[in-house]
């Protein structure tokens, strides 16, 4: 009778542990997937002439049933610039982050852009890419 109980109460913590994981999103990947869904999450932008900056938009639906408010952006050099939809995205809506990037620097090129949605302790990582070309 111990054994069952304690199987018993086993499968209920499993199960338990389970439906919260599901609940935030965990182990599906990035917590943010489970509140927004990016059209890209990778955009390359081709081939640019050196100092000429390229902006691209990362577009994105909210598809929680909670307003969505990203509360930051950060790129991981200073030659991009993000930018963001500032008000709360209502469930359904659409949003973006915009990203400029100044193209001092002649080459193949990745950038990374993190996004910071409130509530979510995991930043959703964007990439720029694409070929600066020039001397």
């Amino acid at each position: 009778m111990k054994k069952f109980i304690l199987s018993l109460f086993a499968s209920m913590l499993f199960t338990t542990a389970i439906w919260a994981q599901a609940q935030n999103g965990a182990g599906t990947g990035n917590p943010a997937d489970a509140k927004v869904k990016f059209v890209k999450e990778t955009i390359d932008f081709g081939k640019t002439q050196l100092n000429k900056p390229v902006t691209v938009d990362f577009e994105f639906t909210n598809i929680s049933k909670e307003p969505v408010l990203i509360e930051a952006a950060r790129a991981s050099c200073g030659c991009t610039t993000p930018n963001w939809t500032k008000e709360p995205i209502l469930p359904g809506k659409k949003g973006k982050v915009t990203a400029t990037y100044s193209a001092n620097g002649p080459g193949q090129q990745n950038k990374t852009i993190w996004v910071k949605l409130k509530g979510v302790d995991q930043d959703k990582e964007l990439h720029l890419t694409g070929t600066v070309e020039g001397n």
